[in-house]
């Protein structure tokens, strides 16, 4: 049998413990070009940019349908 603690511990002590879990809110930025809100480090999914050039090729809204 596996060795059990001999006392319960606060649930203060287990808080303090997973402090560093807790939910966070990804970092958003604007985009230089559109200023549009996009995750850092990541290619603008509204114009397509990373770092002052395009990576994705996005279709413009007039020439669909």
């Amino acid at each position: 049998m596996p060795p059990l603690p001999k006392r319960k511990y606060p649930k203060s002590r287990q808080g303090k413990r997973r402090s560093h879990l807790g939910i966070q809110m990804p970092h958003v930025v604007d985009c230089p070009r559109c200023k549009s809100p996009r995750l850092a480090h990541h290619a603008c999914p509204i114009c397509g940019t990373y770092r002052g050039r395009e990576v994705i090729e996005i279709p413009s809204p007039d020439l669909e349908g």
